[in-house]
């Protein structure tokens, strides 16, 4: 609608910084030492959505970091969206790979860059936008409620609790997530779900204590020698996980289901040569599509033990540990 794009234009500098502001707020969930920041964000949220015109907002608080709940309900016989989104970002770690800092944005060709930009700040700061616009110009034409989190990036660990606890509140017609991806910037796509998540971490212990390599080294096992041969058989040949039991549960695509996701568009070229990539790598017998969409994995998000500062120091490690997660499909538990 012109009113729409007449009031966007008119107010799209105010957008931009408010969004730049709300970039700057290093809300990293998986930090302990980020709590206040998380609590300052989730303030922010709710300001925002004040501002953009919701009736009431209300910062719930869980086991972890806050649920922030708003609404604007005009007519409770007309339809209700409820808009989901998350206000945590994760570390930004390695820090020397930016090229400018995580929480400072810049812009460059018409893009920000910075930690939450497309994860989620970015996505669900567009629906608060869009709230406001038809807020402002008396044009909604239904029910909204938004309800932001901020632990998706550390597995939503408190918000089915919540969920559970407030379901004529989050009563709703319809779901609205922009926290997924698109086949590309020109090709408009729907998500209609994502894979679930099982995260661990693994601690291998050997010695009691870290042992000189030149003393020790070649009679005692160094744990990190050990994680790595645990880590490497978790793939045969194939890429195919070999963890007993691990797609017991699994639903098989069919070959309809199949053929359907070939006909999305895909260029395996420009896939690579975005990532930088010469090869891709994955579950054999499966396109690269099938392998990020309907295919359970298993990554390892870090490994570390030993001594990684700089210099040498011959040391055979007492411990040794890994952060590894599987993405689950449909079916599968992490239970």
């Amino acid at each position: 609608m012109k009113v729409w794009k007449d009031y966007q234009e008119q107010h799209k500098d105010r957008f931009l910084n408010e969004l730049l502001e709300l970039l700057r707020i290093p809300s990293i969930s998986a930090r302990s030492e980020h709590k206040d920041d998380m609590i300052r964000c989730a303030e922010a949220v709710k300001q925002r959505l004040l501002e953009a015109g919701a009736d009431t907002v209300t910062i719930y608080p869980t086991e972890g970091h806050p649920v922030v709940y708003g609404e604007k309900i005009i007519d409770p016989s007309k339809p209700t969206v409820l808009v989901y989104g998350h206000y945590d970002v994760q570390p930004a770690d390695p820090l020397e790979l930016w090229n400018s800092g995580p929480f400072e944005p810049v812009i460059k060709d018409g893009k920000i860059f910075a930690r939450g930009s497309c994860d989620d700040k970015g996505q669900f700061y567009m629906h608060v936008k869009a709230l406001e616009t038809m807020t402002k110009t008396n044009t909604l034409p239904g029910n909204v409620k938004f309800i932001i989190e901020g632990e998706e990036e550390v597995g939503s660990p408190n918000l089915a609790t919540f969920v559970k606890a407030n379901k004529e509140l989050l009563k709703a017609d319809v779901i609205l997530i922009s926290d997924t991806s698109m086949l590309s910037m020109d090709t408009p796509s729907i998500d209609i779900g994502v894979r679930g998540l099982s995260y661990i971490e693994v601690e291998v212990t050997g010695p009691n204590r870290d042992l000189h390599s030149g003393v020790y080294g070649g009679a005692v096992a160094n744990p990190i020698t050990m994680l790595a041969k645990m880590i490497a058989s978790c793939h045969d040949e194939n890429n195919h996980i070999t963890i007993p039991g691990f797609y017991d549960d699994v639903i098989e695509s069919t070959p309809a289901e199949r053929e359907k996701m070939a006909q999305a568009p895909f260029n395996e070229e420009e896939y690579k040569a975005d990532l930088g990539v010469q090869h891709l790598w994955g579950e054999k017998g499966y396109t690269t599509n099938e392998r990020t969409g309907i295919r359970p994995t298993l990554e390892v998000n870090g490994i570390w033990g030993g001594y990684t500062g700089e210099g040498a120091k011959t040391v055979l490690p007492s411990k040794a540990f890994a952060k590894i997660s599987c993405r689950l499909i449909p079916n599968q538990s992490s239970v």
